[in-house]
C-alpha cells in the first residue's frame, strides 16, 4: 500500500513540473547540455574575436602615439644632412681639465677602460701650460687602460686665453660623430655611459646627459620676462627640465661647427662672461632642434674638488648669463620636458 502511495506521489510531482510526463520529453532534456555547450563555445569564441579586435586597435594607437612622442622628442629616424650614421662607431670622450693634474689622471684612467671608448681628448684650461711629463703620463695611461684589442687615441689640446668657451672649438674626429663631453673632476660608470649612448644613437639630434637644468619666469616688465637658472632641486621638485649641463652630457659633433659660426655678439659675450659657454650650448642645441635634450637617470660622482664650477656668485652669474643670451636670440629657444631615459636593466619597476 505505501508503495503505491510513492508512486502516485512521483507521478503528482512530475506533473507539477511539466504537466505531464512523456519518454520523448525526458529524452530532449537529456540532450540540452550539449546544446548550451555549444551555445557557450561560440559566446566565448565571439568575445575572444572582440579582445583581439580591441588589442590591434590599441597596438595600433600605442604606435601611433610612440611616433608623435618620437617626432616630439628629437627621435626622428629621418635625419638631415649632418647626421651621417648616428648608430657607426664609438665615440670620443672631451674632458675639460683645469689644474687638476691628479684628477685628470683618475678620469683619463676611467673613460679609457669604458669599452666604447675611441678616443680621449682632454682640453687644457688654465694660465699654466702643463708639464710634458704630464702628457707624455696621461698618454700611457690611456693606452694601458683601455679595453680591447683596439686602443683609445690620446689627444691633448692646450687651450690659449685661458677660456673656457674653447673648450668646444670644432674638432675633426674620424669614425666618431657622438662627442661626450664632461668635466675632469665628473665620473660616470661605464655602463652607465654605454646606456646614454645608445640612447644618443636613438636622438643624435640632442643632447643627452645626466645633469638636468631647468629655468623660470621670474617676472615680466614693458613685456619683457626675466629668467631664472634653476638648479637640481627645482628640476626634482617640478619634475621638468629644459637644459642639460654639457659637464656630461653627449651632443653631435656637428654643434662644436654649429657653436663656432654663432652670432659674434653671443660669441664675444661668451669669450667675456664666464660660466656661460655651456648655457650657450643648451641654447644652441635647442634652437636648431626645436625640442629638448633627453635626461638620462645614471649616478655621477665628483672626485676631488669642485673647480670650474665652484666659481663665488655662480648663481647671479648663471642667470645674467641666461637672460642676456636669450635677449641675443630674440626669444625662449628652450623647450621643458619631463621625459627621463631609464635602464630597464637596473630597475625592478619600469
Amino acid at each position: 500500500m505505501s508503495s503505491v502511495h510513492v508512486d502516485i506521489a512521483d507521478d503528482a510531482a512530475a506533473a507539477a513540473t511539466d504537466g505531464f510526463y512523456s519518454p520523448a520529453k525526458q529524452k530532449a532534456a537529456n540532450r540540452r547540455p550539449t546544446v548550451l555547450t555549444i551555445q557557450r563555445a561560440r559566446q566565448t569564441l565571439c568575445a575572444a574575436k572582440v579582445k583581439l579586435i580591441l588589442a590591434v586597435l590599441t597596438f595600433s594607437f600605442i604606435i601611433y602615439v610612440s611616433s608623435k612622442l618620437s617626432s616630439f622628442m628629437g627621435w626622428n629616424p629621418h635625419y638631415p644632412s649632418f647626421v651621417s650614421s648616428p648608430s657607426r662607431g664609438g665615440y670620443t670622450v672631451l674632458i675639460n681639465s683645469w689644474k687638476q693634474s691628479s684628477v685628470l689622471k683618475q678620469s683619463v684612467a676611467h673613460y679609457a677602460s669604458c669599452r666604447s671608448v675611441e678616443r680621449i681628448h682632454v682640453s687644457w684650461s688654465g694660465s699654466e701650460p702643463p708639464s710634458e711629463k704630464l702628457i707624455a703620463r696621461l698618454n700611457e695611461i690611456a693606452v694601458l687602460k683601455s679595453e680591447g684589442a683596439q686602443k683609445a687615441d690620446f689627444i691633448f689640446e692646450v687651450i690659449s686665453g685661458d677660456q673656457l668657451a674653447s673648450r668646444f672649438r670644432p674638432k675633426s674626429y674620424p669614425n666618431t660623430d657622438a662627442i661626450f663631453s664632461v668635466d675632469d673632476n665628473v665620473i660616470v660608470p661605464c655602463p652607465s655611459l654605454d646606456f646614454a649612448f645608445s640612447v644618443w644613437q636613438t636622438a643624435p639630434l640632442s643632447m643627452v646627459g645626466f645633469v638636468p637644468r631647468t629655468h623660470s619666469v621670474n617676472k615680466e616688465q614693458n613685456n619683457v620676462a626675466y629668467y631664472i637658472y634653476e638648479g637640481w632641486w627645482s628640476v626634482w621638485w617640478t619634475g621638468t627640465y629644459t637644459m642639460v649641463l654639457s659637464k656630461a652630457a653627449f651632443f653631435h659633433r656637428k654643434y662644436l661647427d654649429f657653436y663656432a659660426h654663432m652670432s659674434p655678439s653671443i660669441q664675444n659675450y661668451v669669450a667675456n662672461e664666464r660660466s656661460c659657454e655651456d648655457i650657450a650650448m643648451s641654447l644652441l642645441v635647442a634652437n636648431v632642434t626645436g625640442a629638448p635634450p633627453v635626461w638620462v637617470k645614471g649616478k655621477i660622482y665628483e672626485i676631488g674638488a669642485s673647480s670650474i664650477g665652484s666659481l663665488r656668485g655662480r648663481s647671479r652669474l648663471r642667470n645674467k648669463c641666461l637672460n642676456d643670451l636669450i635677449s641675443h636670440y630674440g626669444s625662449m629657444p628652450l623647450v621643458p620636458t619631463n621625459f627621463k631615459a631609464v635602464s630597464a636593466k637596473n630597475e625592478w619597476l619600469w
